[in-house]
């Protein structure tokens, strides 16, 4: 794991394939508690290439000096992250 929020990443290979691969982030919140948004893709084997985009919130706990992962939440489809942003937008307007 990490010891610094800008070393966190998604990126996960395996047997040398770069399975998830980390598109961007944005860091929500840095401390004892940090919350980061990331942009990624998954390698599909069945077509040799990377899904389209997806996004994925997630809570990490600092102990002992690392970041241990301890929620997430993985947004379904593009369509429910321009739901997520209409709602949110409408809610901050207030």
């Amino acid at each position: 794991m990490a010891s610094d929020v800008e070393e966190i990443t998604i990126n996960y290979e395996e047997d040398g394939v770069l399975l998830v691969k980390e598109l961007d982030k944005e860091i929500l919140s840095k401390g004892a508690w940090t919350t980061i948004l990331f942009r990624f893709q998954d390698f599909d084997k069945k077509t040799n290439g990377y899904s389209p985009d997806r996004y994925i919130i997630r809570r990490y706990q600092k102990k002992d000096g690392e970041y241990q992962s301890k929620s997430k939440f993985k947004i379904s489809s593009a369509e429910q992250a321009t739901k997520i942003v209409n709602a949110l937008s409408k809610w901050l307007a207030s």
